[in-house]
């Protein structure tokens, strides 16, 4: 029998009792600190940013979840400090009214432990969440101890997560693993990445950009130094040409200088030479005529 059937047939039910108005708003106690308040919204900025490509999807945090068989409002509800619902419209929403949602209840849900609350979200709220809701995938955290568990439901029962290596634990509903960052929980990559939140995003496209950038001008800088390299290179070459050629023309001045000095010797000698044959004939011609040269 559906439910609808079941409340046709069902003569205790007053009027006033069945389908109260849909626009039920939200009706859950301010959270109990600052802290709760931040990790909250840290989770809704990054599981939004991640996903902001699809549209088939619900996540919201400390709202209220209506769920009651005979649709009252003061009867059956709860206020998950984050849950995330799959394969719905995205689009806000005053409040969580399972019977105007395609009887959906939260693919995933996350409660922030406080002294107050542990003990109800550790066993009321788990109980519920697995009998009631079932929900698949059920965490809960605690911001000042770092207590965290996670449990996924296996034929109607939550088995608890096993962490892997860096203490990460896996949401199948999410596809990503919840771990511990700087204090506060978040989400990671199947790889171990980080899921950015808007503003850790746009910075590292920025620094990406600026690293862009810083390496344009590193190649850039790359490029002037071999081609000043290959300037100076050709300047060097071009140096020991000039000077191999000014030692090929020392040399050659030098070889002409030493043949200068030779040709110089050569008619030094020559003119002496001369000069003594001169002396001869005319000593002897003088001899011819009786004449001592000596007196000459």
């Amino acid at each position: 029998m559906t439910l609808t059937q079941e409340i046709a047939t069902s003569p205790d039910l007053t009027e006033s009792a069945i389908f109260p108005p849909g626009d039920l708003y939200s009706d859950e106690p301010p959270l109990e600190t600052e802290l709760h308040l931040r990790q909250i919204i840290l989770l809704l900025n990054c599981l939004e940013w991640w996903w902001k490509e699809k549209n088939d999807f619900y996540v919201a945090g400390n709202l209220t979840i209506y769920y009651s068989d005979r649709k009252r409002k003061n009867e059956h509800f709860r206020g998950p400090d984050f849950f995330v619902v799959l394969d719905t419209e995205r689009k806000t929403r005053k409040s969580w009214v399972v019977w105007e949602e395609e009887g959906r209840y939260p693919n995933f849900i996350l409660e922030i432990l406080s002294d107050s609350t542990a003990k109800i979200d550790r066993e009321l709220k788990k109980k519920l969440y697995q009998d009631t809701f079932r929900t698949p995938d059920y965490f809960w955290f605690d911001p000042y101890t770092s207590e965290f568990a996670g449990f996924h439901l296996v034929d109607g029962k939550y088995e608890p997560l096993e962490a892997n290596d860096r203490g990460h634990l896996w949401s199948q509903q999410l596809g990503l693993y919840l771990g511990i960052e700087g204090g506060l929980l978040r989400f990671f990559t199947s790889e171990g990445e980080l899921v950015p939140t808007p503003e850790e995003d746009a910075q590292a496209e920025r620094q990406q950009k600026e690293l862009a950038q810083q390496q344009k001008e590193s190649e850039r800088q790359q490029k002037e130094s071999e081609r000043q390299q290959k300037e100076l290179a050709q300047q060097q070459k071009e140096s020991e040409r000039q000077q191999k050629e000014s030692e090929r023309q020392q040399k050659e001045l030098a070889q002409q200088q030493k043949e200068s000095e030779r040709q110089q010797k050569e008619s030094e000698r020559q003119q002496k030479e001369i000069a003594q044959q001169k002396a001869e004939r005319l000593a002897a011609k003088l001899r011819e005529l009786n004449i001592d040269p000596d007196t000459i």
